[in-house]
């Protein structure tokens, strides 16, 4: 189990004001708690994926989230869904070509609030 009171003590040391909200919004949540505790890890421990790694863990009808940024390295040949905290200019411009979805982390809670149908990758 994951401890909201770990979370809150990790998110002390966070200074970008964008996540912290982020992260509080999501640890009300039991289905985005998961992600909440990724997201407040330290800068060095980041997630970044390429678009190629997305594309092999991709599967029909599974959101795809990835608590940190995704890159452009690679391409995609599936329409998929993916949901992160950043994308870089050359991710979004290959996800919007292969008409996939690209949505932020916050606008994905707003829609699914109970995080069902979601792949967290680490």
């Amino acid at each position: 189990m994951i401890s909201k009171t770990k979370i809150d003590k990790k998110m002390k040391r966070k200074t970008n004001p964008e996540l912290v909200k982020l992260v509080r919004k999501l640890r009300k949540s039991k289905g985005w708690i998961g992600v909440a505790n990724i997201l407040s890890y330290p800068r060095r421990k980041k997630i970044e994926k390429n678009i190629d790694e997305l594309n092999k863990e991709a599967e029909e009808n599974i959101t795809i989230v990835v608590p940190g940024k995704v890159l452009g390295g690679g391409d995609v040949n599936k329409k998929i869904k993916v949901v992160a905290f950043s994308f870089s200019k050359e991710a979004l411009r290959k996800l919007k070509g292969k008409h996939c979805e690209a949505l932020s982390i916050e606008e994905e809670l707003n829609k699914n609030h109970d995080g069902k149908g979601l792949k967290i990758l680490k």
